[in-house]
């Protein structure tokens, strides 16, 4: 998730449970926590594709934050002793505040190795668009009214309840993920399609329209699924061009990123280059990590031996006032695929 809402999530765990003792300082540590895991974004991993599959890596690896909460809760412990509190109530409070964050990242469609070092793959549920104001608005409120009338005579209550509305909010995004796959899977039966894999995620901004990819070969196929829907999905098929992986058979690059993304990639040809894209992020058509892994040389492709990450283009503000305009009419059509070839234009 965005760096705010990790923030102001760290600052209501740390108000609601030693916002009594601390004041208004309790929600700037707990921001701070809230925050910290994302530190490791500084890291200069050697390319692009390194940069991606590292990050929430380590640092988000809940093994690691519990034993950092260990070490701050004694040196807190030992630096400012309280003892209006317990250990263990600080430990638990920093804890949390820690680990809420990998939790909530493993949420989006990114991936994160909540396990590291083991060597599992990422976790992805993609039930939340990594900006959802739904999920950060009422915590937000809940750290400005504590900023404003402080913590002290009644300490917890707005932050508790802004923290279990949000996590109703969560779990509600698993359900609509789950009324998303269940349509798709009903239609992939009647059209008589084998998926190799799906992928569900919400469109930018909100979890009542959902985007459903269908891994198939040499395809894909992507649709559109919302809560108000009345008919059934409408699929519509995407080249993936899928023969040009063969050139990146060797890339330890290329590897990488298809165990990060389970695969939910396509490959194109613009005009000397080979680009690789992660269809999981972002919005069809306008996906944030676009990687250039080859060179056409000589009569073939010769891979590079560092990947560059193409500028990602966000799209029109139009476009969201289509998606905004599709979630409430499924007669407002969106041809994805003649958003997808926006991916076969020049960068």
């Amino acid at each position: 998730m965005d760096s705010i809402t990790q923030a102001v999530l760290g600052a209501n765990i740390q108000g609601a449970l030693l916002g009594r003792w601390q004041g208004r300082r309790a929600l700037l540590y707990g921001a701070i926590l809230g925050t910290l895991p994302d530190l490791d974004v500084i890291i200069d991993y050697g390319d692009a594709v390194a940069d991606m599959t590292y990050h929430r890596g380590f640092s988000h690896s809940l093994f690691v934050l519990s034993a950092l909460a260990v070490l701050i809760t004694l040196l807190a412990r030992r630096l400012r002793p309280n003892p209006a509190y317990s250990t263990r109530r600080l430990f638990f409070a920093v804890w949390l505040a820690l680990i809420t964050h990998p939790l909530l990242d493993a949420f989006t469609s990114y991936g994160t190795q909540l396990l590291w070092p083991l060597q599992m793959p990422p976790i992805a549920w993609s039930s939340v668009f990594i900006i959802d104001p739904l999920y950060t608005v009422p915590l937000l409120v809940a750290v400005i009214v504590g900023l404003i009338r402080g913590l002290r005579e009644r300490p917890q209550w707005l932050a508790i309840s802004a923290l279990c509305l949000s996590s109703l909010y969560l779990a509600s995004t698993l359900a609509g993920k789950w009324m998303a796959e269940q349509r798709v899977e009903e239609q992939l039966a009647r059209q008589g399609i084998q998926a190799e894999r799906l992928f569900s995620t919400p469109t930018p901004f909100n979890s009542l329209l959902w985007r459903v990819i269908v891994i198939d070969g040499e395809d894909y196929h992507e649709a559109l699924v919302g809560w108000l829907d009345d008919t059934p999905p409408r699929l519509e098929r995407i080249p993936r061009g899928t023969h040009l992986a063969a050139a990146l058979a060797n890339s330890p690059g290329y590897a990488r990123l298809s165990w990060f993304t389970d695969g939910v990639l396509r490959f194109d040809r613009i005009g000397d280059q080979l680009i690789v894209t992660d269809l999981r992020l972002g919005m069809t058509g306008y996906h944030p990590f676009r990687f250039v892994f080859a060179d056409w040389r000589d009569g073939a492709w010769q891979p590079r031996p560092w990947v560059d990450r193409l500028p990602f283009n966000r799209g029109e503000p139009a476009q969201l006032l289509t998606l905004w305009q599709r979630i409430w009419d499924e007669r407002e059509p969106i041809q994805l695929l003649t958003w997808a070839n926006a991916l076969q234009k020049k960068p």
